[in-house]
């Protein structure tokens, strides 16, 4: 089987998309041994040429890229015309996989998406305009795929339910979690005990509220340490003392950290998964996570969960989850466990073969 596989959100900054296709990626080349040919492609920018490559080292592909200036604009049109099929570039293929940033024609061929959330079609407020006309292109399209993968069986739900498309064709393949992310190792030292949550300065990620149950602690000894690039929209005010902004920090250093935390706070207002949450409890850091949704189901009773527009009930979970230390680090490590790139490759490659039959 030759699957042609898109990486084109692999030129920015790795986020969860971003971890979810590299991720994936990897377990299905480590999975196809011999027998299936994997073919990450991408018509991308001069950023893109450099960062895609480096996103892949490591795993065993030779990526197809294509430099085009504005590629952006170029994805969306070659999306929207529907020619040429993406054979005129790849050659020919089993199996077209494309991800969140185009729809590419294709000749012949299984094809298939992923949906990662639906946040542009339930809160198209929470994303910027480019985004919400992207995502809502590609949602169209996903009701032609012979198959669509959701990250969550909550995020499943949401595509039978608002994108119309036939529960038969709709597949879960829970992302994995990378092995740097483990209880043993260096830890990063902040001068005292931190509280981690990590996520992109945006709207839905709920920083406003988090900041305010922090401060509702009114602990001298404990810092609130915020990574994560930045966003957009309305941001939180992080004029505080004890809170340490740290940015965008690669994956060597957020396993640091999160070894580090006394706890670790992810209280988004809307995911479709969270991979951050299954982060810290492979690293063996207890969670406190957004009651309800996907967070819930990721979270599988392992972390004390809260109402994320509740401020005193965040603070309560947190001062809940530095009491139940212990407890809660055993079940996170045993929940992160169910979570591996192996078996979203095997996942993947067993909806193939079902659905090409």
């Amino acid at each position: 089987m030759r699957v042609a596989f898109d990486v084109s959100p692999l030129s920015h900054p790795l986020a969860g998309i971003g971890r979810y296709l590299r991720g994936s990626l990897a377990g299905l080349v480590e999975a196809a041994g011999g027998e299936h040919e994997i073919v990450p492609f991408a018509p991308t920018s001069p950023q893109g040429m450099k960062a895609i490559p480096e996103a892949l080292d490591g795993i065993d592909v030779e990526p197809r890229l294509r430099f085009l200036p504005f590629a952006h604009a170029w994805r969306q049109a070659w999306s929207r015309a529907g020619w040429p099929p993406a054979e005129r570039f790849l050659g020919i293929f089993d199996v077209l996989h494309y991800s969140d940033w185009m729809f590419p024609p294709q000749g012949a061929g299984l094809r298939a998406t992923t949906v990662h959330d639906l946040v542009p079609v339930r809160f198209p407020g929470w994303v910027q305009g480019r985004t919400r006309s992207m995502h809502t292109a590609k949602y169209r399209d996903a009701s032609r795929c012979d198959v669509v993968f959701a990250n969550s069986h909550f995020t499943a739900r949401d595509v039978v339910e608002l994108l119309g498309v036939d529960a038969g064709r709709v597949r879960v393949a829970y992302p994995g979690v990378d092995a740097i992310f483990r209880p043993d190792g260096d830890r990063t030292d902040l001068g005292g005990q931190y509280v981690l949550s990590v996520a992109t300065l945006e709207p839905r990620k709920n920083l406003d509220v988090l900041v305010s149950a922090f401060k509702l602690l009114e602990r001298a000894d404990l810092r609130l340490a915020l990574v994560g690039a930045a966003g957009w929209g309305e941001q939180p005010s992080l004029d505080h003392p004890r809170i340490v902004r740290l940015g965008y920090v690669d994956d060597d250093e957020l396993a640091r950290l999160y070894r580090g935390a006394s706890v670790f706070v992810y209280p988004s207002r809307f995911e479709g998964f969270g991979i951050p949450i299954v982060e810290a409890m492979a690293s063996g850091t207890p969670v406190v996570t957004s009651r309800g949704g996907a967070t819930e189901e990721v979270a599988g009773g392992a972390a004390v969960l809260v109402d994320p527009l509740d401020v005193a009930s965040i603070a309560a979970g947190i001062e809940e989850t530095a009491a139940r230390r212990a407890e809660l680090v055993q079940a996170g490590l045993e929940r992160a466990r169910a979570f591996t790139w192996a078996e979203t490759a095997r996942r993947t490659v067993e909806v193939y073969r079902e659905a090409a039959a």
